[in-house]
């Protein structure tokens, strides 16, 4: 609590001291799985959200980065009006508060918000050559270390599962086929969490755009998969597949490496979902027993029946399917109650 208390009072400082702006009330926005915090700025002109991120434990400088290569791409990012790094504080536009997950879940029509994400997105991979080549490579270390994420923090600390020598060697072999498959691909700009919690619906340029600076240059269909295969929310598959061409068509219309086929583009599509998905079971488990933050475990079935679903469809990919049906899906439920019993027990104990 001290150290909250330290850090508002810096930004208070900062934002009268040394940006000269009459402060009327600051009030949190909004956290992330990360150290950063938000918070929204009320002045007599308008309002900005201030994102603190205390250097010791996270560095804006690939924020500022990223920023300026998708501004200048066109996207709507949210304009940095002042930077102080060497403190961990920025001055942002507000975007809102309006994510599209929001909308999506009161049962907004998805089409007109799917087809604005689905155009600033081949807009970026279409014309994001140069802003690109600034990026790190999403190559093989990356892959390989994101779904390492998955027996570790999902399978053995979550399930208490520890695989066998066969499955061990039948997970790596999986592993390894999806590197391939994912290092075949087109390589363009990747947000890496290109979804309904990371887009804002706002009133000009839809959509807002947030939480990029991970970006890295990789497979065409991965930030593609990140929105059409939503780990907190889901579409029926003939609605994915569909706006998956319909995406397709727009990168070719733009002279873009989109396949050779369409069952190309959306193998492409399919496989690199399995590495994310693999990758984000792990980090949803890590976020709960290394952060203490539990509220992303109720998303585990859904991404795991992403996975599970696409092993039904691809033969290189049946002994995974088959290890996750017969060592896995049973007992996710009793690890997810474990953990509500535990948090409800906590509650009744602070209450």
């Amino acid at each position: 609590m001290l150290e909250t208390d330290a850090r508002l009072a810096l930004i208070r400082d900062w934002l009268a001291r040394e940006l000269r702006l009459k402060v009327a009330r600051i009030e949190p926005a909004s956290s992330d799985a990360s150290f950063r915090r938000y918070f929204r700025v009320f002045c007599g002109a308008g309002t900005y959200v201030v994102m603190d991120a205390p250097p010791d434990k996270e560095d804006v400088r690939p924020y500022l980065k990223v920023s300026r290569l998708l501004e200048s791409l066109g996207a709507h990012v949210p304009h940095v009006h002042e930077s102080d790094a060497q403190r961990g504080l920025l001055l942002l536009e507000d975007l809102g508060a309006t994510l599209y997950l929001q909308r999506l879940d009161a049962g907004d029509d998805p089409g007109p918000l799917y087809a604005d994400a689905l155009q600033v997105l081949a807009a970026i991979q279409v014309r994001g050559g140069e802003a690109c080549a600034q990026l790190a490579p999403y190559g093989r270390a990356e892959l390989a270390r994101e779904m390492a994420l998955m027996p570790e923090w999902f399978l053995a600390r979550h399930l208490a599962l520890t695989p066998s020598a066969d499955e061990a060697q039948l997970l790596g072999a999986a592993f390894e086929f999806l590197i391939q498959e994912a290092l075949a691909q087109p390589v363009v700009f990747v947000h890496r969490d290109y979804h309904a919690r990371n887009l804002m619906v706002v009133r000009e340029r839809n959509p807002g755009i947030i939480d990029f600076q991970d970006a890295l240059r990789g497979p065409v269909a991965y930030d593609l998969v990140s929105l059409l295969k939503d780990c907190y929310i889901a579409w029926p598959r003939q609605r994915v597949v569909n706006w998956v061409s319909g995406h397709r068509a727009q990168l070719r219309s733009q002279g873009a490496d989109a396949g050779a086929s369409e069952a190309q583009f959306l193998r492409w599509f399919d496989l690199i979902g399995v590495q994310r998905h693999i990758k984000v079971l792990g980090i949803f488990c890590r976020l709960w027993y290394r952060d203490g933050k539990a509220g992303y475990l109720p998303d585990l079935p859904r991404t795991l029946d992403y996975v599970r679903d696409t092993c039904a469809h691809y033969t290189e990919l049946s002994a995974l399917g088959s290890f996750l049906e017969r060592r896995v899906v049973a007992q996710l439920p009793r690890a997810n109650a474990q953990v509500a019993a535990h948090l409800a027990r906590a509650a009744d104990g602070h209450a």
